[in-house]
């Protein structure tokens, strides 16, 4: 009984990625959008890039921590686009096995990231306001690559278990995925085990991750808003938030589309799939295309430096 119920166990060597599940029709046009968020992410991001490298001036822990942005959010866009375009464009639906767990790693990795880099830029406005004249001295080279090297080791670490998890699972339902990329649940659910384990998991890294980052990122702005309005005039305290506009854009940018699709795909069980599909890229695809703009346009210091630099090089 047993001998003849791992033979119909099949570990596939490719998975078969559908796309957005019903409209593939089209397709074809969904790429476009798709191609055009995706260039002006990397267009912006390596502009955003640039300016701080080329800028003297822009050398302090808030341009690091954008930098560190601009950086996962070219990582995580392209982990799943260039696969995405294929899909659409060429047909190409298959993607090996091993190749399926890396890019679920580095997608779910870059994105607790990314969620890591905003708890820092948070702890940056905190300092900033709160305790302004401290802040140089508290903020450092040294303590802002000590703040970035845990963020790329708790994003790196914890995730480690979603691959090996996935790798672990007998697959013998199919080896067809509704996705347009491989993501840790709409993999898992293709095995024939008791997938709870990876399940639960799931749920504790969005607890322990993005949950405690929003916590996090909840406490400080209640302590800036505080320091806010015990300032003397309107003038001030108006001009003082508006340094925390750019973070406060990203952070809704980022944490919205993310928690809508978390919710949806668990919950939302008369929701259509296509829909979900459609959200889990839009997350991972909006906020990479609109952080350089929103800190380009926002932060007078990158957009004056960038057209200094345009300027400078016309004439």
């Amino acid at each position: 009984m047993s001998g003849s119920n791992t033979t119909d166990f099949i570990n596939p060597s490719t998975f078969i990625l559908l796309g957005i599940p019903g409209p593939e029709v089209a397709h074809v046009w969904i790429a476009i959008p798709f191609c055009t968020m995706y260039t002006i992410a990397v267009l912006g991001n390596f502009t955003i890039l640039f300016v701080v490298k080329r800028e003297q001036s822009l050398h302090g822990p808030m341009y690091y921590f954008l930098c560190m942005l601009a950086v996962t959010d070219l990582v995580l866009s392209t982990s799943i686009l260039p696969k995405t375009l294929s899909i659409f464009w060429f047909n190409s639906r298959e993607i090996d096995f091993s190749a399926c767990l890396t890019q679920m790693y580095f997608l779910h990795c870059f994105t607790g990231m990314e969620s890591g880099i905003f708890v820092a830029m948070a702890f940056d406005r905190y300092v900033a306001i709160c305790d302004p004249l401290r802040h140089s001295t508290i903020l450092t080279n040294h303590v802002v690559a000590k703040i970035g090297l845990a963020v790329v080791l708790r994003g790196g670490i914890f995730v480690l278990l979603y691959p090996f998890l996935a790798s672990q699972w007998p697959y013998c339902r199919t080896n067809i995925i509704p996705h347009t990329y491989c993501e840790h649940i709409a993999v898992v659910k293709q095995a024939c085990a008791d997938i709870r384990v990876s399940i639960y998991y799931g749920v504790f890294l969005i607890v322990s991750g993005m949950g405690l980052d929003m916590f996090f990122i909840t406490v400080s702005y209640i302590q800036i808003l505080r320091a806010i309005f015990s300032l003397p005039t309107k003038d001030a305290r108006l001009k003082t938030f508006e340094t925390c506009i750019s973070h406060l854009c990203a952070i809704l940018a980022f944490y919205i589309p993310a928690l809508f699709s978390f919710l949806t795909q668990r919950f939302g069980h008369n929701v259509p799939q296509h829909f979900h599909v459609l959200m889990a890229n839009l997350y991972l695809l909006v906020p990479p295309m609109l952080n350089p703009i929103i800190y380009g346009v926002r932060t007078k210091q990158i957009w004056d430096r960038l057209l200094r630099l345009i300027t400078h090089k016309g004439t």
